[in-house]
């Protein structure tokens, strides 16, 4: 299992709604990021939608990934038929081999079977491109529901995207999503957290933290989706709480983003023993 960055990885230089630096990351940095850390896998989420790109700036983004020795994997939310016929071209454009989705966006929620009859209207052309639709499990969705998709519809062209953290938004943990969803995983996104009560004892706070800093199980994750060998790449995705300034917050992503990949290559190498 290879690792890789994200947009996810940098979601503050990036920009956020209402937090957006004076100059965002922009695809090309993020490729020379991912070689500044001697990473080969760089994915694109909904926070940086490829579609916006101007062609000349999505040409220079496929151009620099190949040349760097990078390569791309796409993402985006809304499962609908046309966005995803949009997002398979641009898939295929930039050589991945999967196309992470997120089922919803603000005002399109489907349920089940409505994803179901999606999804087989999308399977000839996921087909003749030969890119995997990558479900992410992302809070509404018990993993169950996600697991009945893909049996409905697909095990060679659906699959998961595993989210480590998302599905707490669905009452579901870690062990129990990677139990279920483990055989149909073709990217994980290692997104590490910390769980504790707030000081009045009625209720918890859920942070992010430098993977290997929180309660993540990492290498029995990955034990347990190797043991399936159809995930090939690990994504490093943050959480991370703002600081006062935007500057320090910067500051302090840019130092958990080091920490991370540098803990995840040792619990790989030792994985991979």
């Amino acid at each position: 299992m290879d690792l890789g960055l994200s947009t996810y990885s940098f979601p503050w230089a990036v920009g956020i709604p209402g937090s957006v630096p004076e100059r965002p990351i922009t695809p090309v940095e993020l490729v020379h990021q991912t070689v500044k850390h001697g990473l080969h896998h760089l994915q694109f989420g909904d926070n940086l939608p490829l579609h916006q790109l101007s062609d000349s700036s999505l040409e220079e983004l496929i151009r620099t990934a190949a040349q760097s020795g990078v390569h791309l994997e796409v993402g985006t939310r809304r499962l609908t038929k046309e966005h995803i016929a949009l997002y398979l071209g641009l898939a295929v454009r930039c050589g991945s081999p999967f196309l992470r989705v997120v089922i919803d966006d603000n005002c399109f929620k489907p349920g089940k079977e409505e994803v179901i009859q999606i999804i087989h209207s999308l399977l000839p052309d996921l087909q003749a491109a030969g890119v995997v639709l990558a479900i992410e499990n992302h809070d509404r969705f018990p993993v169950r529901e996600i697991e009945e998709i893909i049996l409905a519809t697909s095990t060679q062209w659906v699959g998961v995207c595993l989210d480590t953290a998302n599905s707490l938004g669905a009452g579901e943990g870690v062990r129990e999503v990677v139990e279920v969803l483990a055989p149909y995983t073709v990217n994980l996104h290692i997104k590490d957290i910390t769980i504790r009560r707030v000081s009045h004892k009625m209720g918890f706070e859920v942070d992010g933290c430098p993977a290997g800093k929180g309660i993540l199980p990492i290498p029995w994750i990955i034990e347990q989706l190797s043991q399936y060998g159809r995930c090939r790449t690990a994504t490093l995705e943050l959480w991370s709480h703002p600081e006062s300034t935007l500057y320090g917050t910067l500051a302090k992503e840019a130092s958990w983003v080091e920490e991370s990949i540098a803990y995840l290559q040792y619990i790989m190498r030792q994985a991979g023993r």
